[in-house]
């Protein structure tokens, strides 16, 4: 986490060798143009899920056996703390310079159509995107560290990226990207409630968890609702509601739809604020966990 903090993305770095996300990428679009096609797509996207993940699983194992540089290396790279509030802060910096760089920033972060928003709807699509990548790029990667290791972080990211590339209901990905659709739905169950968690502690309001937890369940995703709503909730502002994709205006639902709707750089800033604090308890938390099984010794249950 401290080495993704102070590193980041570098770019000398990603410009002479590929990412391992952009490596997971190849090979899932390979899978996506080699089998994603005739009348049992809906299987061979079943068999390919399952594959993918023992596959990522596989090499996070053999990685993990080179030692604690290479798992610390690799897990560093695989968590997105910096580059994500780098881009919601360009989003912030376009903004403060015209509609135009506000939007061409947030279309780097976001899917939905951003030819015509506002500077309201720029901002509030970056304060949406920081909540919902913060769960899927930072607390879910060290949630399955924490739990199975540098094997389970390769995996959670496999699947994470199957699901951003093919897990759409589109003529072609709806059957061929369920399983994967699912199965990232799956691995974020936890993390996504436990992001929401995290929002409400670091702002002492965990008041609000009750109203969170009846708003989560509006959203499109059965996972972003969860940050998305907390988020809302501990600036006052409304987030979700309607948006345009493939130039088809959605009219998706508000949660903390009583809360401010005109938003702009302040409030992005203030976002990002969260997701240090947010990061910061994380950290505290691993550590106080790692603190204790050192300094408390095994004891056998029998004998």
């Amino acid at each position: 986490m401290i080495l993704d903090a102070l590193m980041g993305e570098p770019r000398w770095l990603w410009s002479r060798v590929p990412h391992p996300a952009v490596l997971m990428g190849r090979a899932i679009g390979w899978a996506d143009r080699t089998f994603n096609s005739g009348a049992t797509r809906r299987a061979k996207g079943v068999v390919f899920a399952i594959a993918l993940t023992i596959a990522a699983y596989a090499i996070g194992h053999a990685t993990a056996l080179l030692g604690p540089v290479a798992e610390v290396a690799v897990g560093a790279v695989l968590i997105a703390q910096k580059s994500l509030v780098q881009h919601v802060v360009a989003v912030a910096d376009g903004l403060r310079q015209s509609t135009a760089s506000g939007r061409a920033a947030v279309a780097m972060i976001v899917g939905r159509d951003t030819s015509d928003m506002t500077d309201s709807a720029v901002a509030r699509a970056a304060i949406e995107s920081a909540a919902e990548n913060h769960s899927d790029g930072v607390v879910a990667p060290i949630f399955w560290f924490a739990v199975l290791g540098l094997p389970g972080l390769v995996a959670y990211k496999a699947i994470n990226t199957a699901d951003s590339m093919i897990g759409y209901r589109t003529p072609r990905h709806e059957e061929f990207g369920m399983a994967s659709a699912r199965l990232d739905d799956l691995v974020n169950w936890i993390p996504a409630r436990l992001t929401a968690i995290l929002i409400l502690l670091v702002h002492g309001a965990l008041r609000h968890w009750p109203e969170v937890r009846a708003e989560a369940p509006l959203h499109r995703s059965p996972n972003a609702g969860w940050p998305e709503s907390a988020m809302a909730r501990v600036h006052g502002i409304a987030l979700s509601g309607p948006r345009a994709y493939d130039g088809q205006m959605q009219d998706f639902p508000f949660v903390n739809p009583s809360g401010q709707k005109d938003l702009g750089p302040r409030d992005i800033a203030a976002v990002t604020g969260t997701l240090w604090r947010v990061w910061a308890l994380t950290l505290g938390s691993i550590a106080l966990l790692s603190l204790g099984a050192w300094l408390i010794p095994d004891v056998p249950l029998i004998g």
